[in-house]
């Protein structure tokens, strides 16, 4: 974090006639909120990085974007670009995470807040008076610049690459795609955080109205009241791009799942019988914790008490997406949930409870090296996951400045 904030102060030294670094807010351990502005064009776009906190690429891509908007006049030609190094320093501070080998070694230091506590979900789960201090400076920063244009930066550890639109943007799939086949980089066509949405082309998702039912109604968080809508107010849309650190087989695969019901009801069990050994240990830990201040047990927890109802969701509720892509991304989500608890849980119990802790060391190992091997794990390398970001970021800002012109 600290790299990322002297790379854009260095910017704006560079180019002081452009660019203005700024203090946009705090969290609520004090870290401070930084936003760099890059031109003063009335018509902005607004770049968003680290709303979750393992998902790192977002500030690189973010870098190279303000230097690409710098070195490139046509990108300022009435527009303002603006961009909010991280959304979250503190959960930031958290992830631990130098240069992993293997999923192993990313989930070692995994950390990723309960939903309360994302800056861009809050709002989803919380009334308006019990908002982050996150959260309710990037909703400072829309009201102030009304962008015609958010982007958040996403990523996600093994998959592939998707847009997430609030309003459709034409135009955007063709660049799209063309970016991830020449970085090879699978589009994920069948997205299980999109589920149902309509398709604007292969891997780019239009958020539906509010009217539709939620794929998984159990899940708490709802993207159509997250800070993603905010921009609406304003007559802008928000695109969240999200990009692989290993590129998974299957999830760009449109063909017809033969029994996507039946696989479906194979992995709501398999999600119960982990999440289940998560919780077993969880329950023997000594001495058992408690109520706690700790970010890591909590996000553990919270995690956790999802899973009943998501592993009831994929039963009962018919497939949103009959296709291999679906089922193989809703797998890849059935295997995150209870390893990404059973990683932070590792942590928060490592200095009180060490037999938990190698207990669930060996969980994080079985169940990393399975996801790996099942989805055919390949790494991407850190400079086409940002190349793609920022191409696609570009593609994004100009197919929607034709909307508002």
């Amino acid at each position: 974090m600290a790299e990322l904030v002297s790379s854009a102060r260095a910017l704006a030294a560079q180019r002081p006639d452009l660019c203005v670094l700024r203090q946009v807010g705090a969290s609520r351990a004090g870290r401070p909120l930084h936003l760099l502005s890059v031109g003063r064009a009335r018509r902005a776009v607004l770049v968003v990085a680290g709303a979750h906190a393992n998902e790192p690429a977002g500030g690189s891509t973010l870098l190279a974007l303000a230097r690409r908007v710098l070195q490139e006049r046509e990108l300022r030609n009435g527009t303002s670009w603006h961009f909010l190094l991280c959304a979250d320093p503190d959960g930031a501070s958290l992830h631990v995470m130098a240069a992993p080998r293997s999923l192993y070694d990313y989930h070692l230091g995994f950390f990723r807040p309960a939903g309360p506590e994302q800056p861009e979900w809050a709002p989803s789960v919380l009334p308006p008076d019990r908002l982050p201090p996150e959260t309710r400076a990037l909703l400072g920063v829309i009201d102030e610049l009304r962008p015609y244009l958010q982007v958040s930066l996403h990523g996600t550890d093994l998959g592939g690459s998707w847009v997430q639109l609030t309003r459709d943007v034409p135009g955007l799939a063709e660049p799209f795609a063309k970016s991830a086949a020449e970085l090879h980089i699978p589009v994920e066509t069948g997205a299980s955080d999109a589920a149902g949405w309509p398709a604007s082309g292969p891997g780019v998702r239009v958020m539906p109205a509010p009217e539709a039912g939620p794929a998984y109604p159990s899940l708490p968080d709802d993207a159509r009241h997250s800070t993603w809508y905010h921009a609406h107010r304003y007559g802008g849309l928000t695109a969240v791009v999200e990009v692989p650190m290993w590129a998974g087989a299957v999830v760009d695969d449109p063909a017809p799942h033969p029994a996507p019901a039946a696989a479906l009801q194979v992995l709501a069990d398999r999600l119960l019988r982990d999440a289940g050994e998560v919780r077993r240990v969880l329950r023997d830990a000594r001495p058992r914790p408690g109520d706690t201040d700790d970010p890591l047990l909590r996000a553990a927890v919270w995690g956790l008490d999802l899973v009943p109802g998501l592993a009831s969701d994929l039963v009962r509720t018919p497939p949103a997406d009959g296709t291999r892509a679906y089922v193989g991304s809703v797998d890849a989500f059935a295997r995150r949930v209870p390893l990404r608890a059973a990683a932070m849980l590792r942590r928060a119990l490592s200095g009180t409870d060490a037999h938990a802790a190698a207990r669930l060391e060996r969980l994080v190992a079985l169940w990393s090296d399975a996801f790996a091997v099942h989805f055919r794990a390949r790494w991407v390398p850190v400079e086409h996951q940002v190349e793609h970001q920022s191409r696609t970021v570009v593609a994004a800002a100009l197919h929607a400045r034709e909307r508002v012109v």
